[in-house]
């Protein structure tokens, strides 16, 4: 019992250690979303010969005509971006640098309050996956103790759970913020094609794992609760059945002292002389009645 205890703790010590680890890490990075953005390309200069608008004339004589012959895509730059809950990172047309922005700024108004709440949800979800962790610990700590260590595992699988939930509606509303910063952000930012990124996967990952370490968890509890109360059954039935036996040899011991004791008094009481008589009495009354009536039959 103590092993299989043991076993199931560090599985659930395990599963919420990744979660935890893929939270933070989901939390801290900008791969949430992936994508490119379509922006005009800038002139040509001395400096840049390559995605850029060739002219092929002197921009600075104001008398001449200056034309374009490119057309449709071809006048963009199509640039790549990642963007995360904190920041929304772009590639500088000019240089090899990144550019980022704050993601709340470029978030809808009418979206801002919805953020913030995901951005809480995602902080207490990361603070509860600590205090499930923790407790865990402890658990295998004072896996001696069964008692302590149910306490500690029902915690435990408490705080996972609200985690896991609190983790699931975070990974939601920002979902829903990031769609709708797509339709109605600032125009210089709006993506021309977008997709999720590894930060994401990571996120859900780590909702993944949570939910398996409370399951884990809880499944424990459950099983260690069904065995000792099987194993104080089994003491109890095991307990009454001796009980019942030594009831049995003591009745049974003092039955049979208690007739020994009462035909030993009986003994002791009867006298002597009366059971003689009792003996020798009833053959000379016979023999007496027997030569009477053979008198009679004579005469």
């Amino acid at each position: 019992m103590k092993t299989t205890r043991k076993c199931r703790a560090l599985i659930s010590v395990g599963l919420n250690f990744f979660a935890l680890f893929f939270s933070i890490t989901a939390f801290i990075t900008t791969y949430w979303c992936v994508g490119t953005q379509r922006v005009p390309k800038p002139k040509c200069s001395k400096l840049r010969t390559h995605q850029c608008i060739d002219y092929g004339v002197n921009e600075t004589d104001p008398n001449k005509v200056v034309y374009s012959w490119e057309t449709g895509d071809d006048r963009f730059l199509f640039r790549q971006f990642h963007t995360g809950i904190w920041f929304s990172c772009e590639e500088n047309i000019n240089d090899e640098r990144e550019e980022c922005r704050s993601f709340i700024d470029l978030a809808p108004a009418s979206e801002k309050g919805i953020l913030w709440l995901s951005l809480v949800s995602e902080m207490l979800y990361i603070i509860l996956l600590m205090v499930g962790f923790s407790l865990m610990c402890l658990e295998l700590v004072h896996s001696s103790n069964i008692i302590d260590g149910l306490k500690l595992n029902a915690f435990a699988a408490i705080f996972t759970v609200l985690s896991g939930l609190l983790g699931m509606v975070a990974h939601m509303m920002y979902t829903q913020v990031f769609q709708a910063t797509v339709s109605l952000g600032p125009a210089d930012w709006r993506p021309y094609n977008w997709d999720y990124g590894w930060s994401f996967c990571m996120a859900w990952g780590s909702f993944t794992c949570c939910m398996g370490a409370s399951v884990t968890t809880l499944n424990s509890y459950t099983k260690t609760v069904i065995e000792f109360r099987h194993k104080r059954k089994t003491f109890e039935q095991s307990l009454r059945e001796e009980q019942a036996r030594e009831a049995f040899g003591y009745f049974r011991e003092r039955s049979v002292h208690s007739i020994s004791k009462s035909v030993e008094d009986y003994a002791s009481q009867t006298p002597k002389s009366s059971r003689r008589s009792s003996v020798h009495g009833s053959p000379s009354l016979d023999l007496s009645d027997t030569t009477g009536s053979l008198g009679e039959e004579q005469c």
